[in-house]
């Protein structure tokens, strides 16, 4: 029997790509967790939580309590845990194989990386952040922009780190 080409991690059998789906979203839970030490310093650090949860519950971010915003937060990190999940599977098959993170390729690790931080950033800066009303977008989108931006780095520098951890031997 030939053996099969040598193919990226956590594309093959269904339990495999389970678990590394699996392990995905618990590294955005520990990275959106990392996240909030550089939002809980900035002034309007956990706005896009709010909001977000005001855009799901149909009310005001005023309206929102603080475990609603969490929830929507750490959920979030889950998401863009799965959505680096499907990334890093889209990219490994087309890259070449590089040096190793853990148990991940380091380029398709890298770009799926990214790709999930000019996500996350994109959609609260562009897509929630003007759903916030005319005080927030218009007075200081800029510097809410730029905590979120430093935000997401923080979300993506722990990916970085925790997902070669937590799938090494995989």
């Amino acid at each position: 029997m030939p053996t099969p080409p040598p193919g990226p991690v956590f594309v093959g059998a269904l339990g495999e790509t389970l678990t590394f789906v699996g392990l995905s979203a618990v590294s955005g839970l520990v990275a959106a967790a990392a996240m909030t030490v550089p939002m809980a310093t900035q002034e309007d650090g956990y706005t896009p939580a709010y909001i977000a949860a005001a855009a799901l519950r149909r009310t005001t971010p005023d309206d929102v309590s603080t475990v609603a915003a969490r929830l929507v937060h750490y959920g979030a990190g889950v998401l863009s845990g799965v959505l680096y999940a499907v990334a890093y599977a889209a990219l490994s098959p087309v890259l070449p194989a590089t040096a190793s993170a853990g148990s991940l390729d380091a380029l398709p690790h890298a770009l799926a990386t990214a790709a999930v931080v000019g996500f996350v950033y994109v959609f609260f800066a562009h897509v929630v952040l003007p759903r916030a009303g005319a005080s927030v977008h218009e007075e200081r989108s800029t510097a809410v922009r730029g905590q979120w931006l430093r935000s997401s780095l923080v979300f993506g520098a722990t990916l970085v780190v925790v997902l070669p951890l937590v799938t090494w031997g995989l």
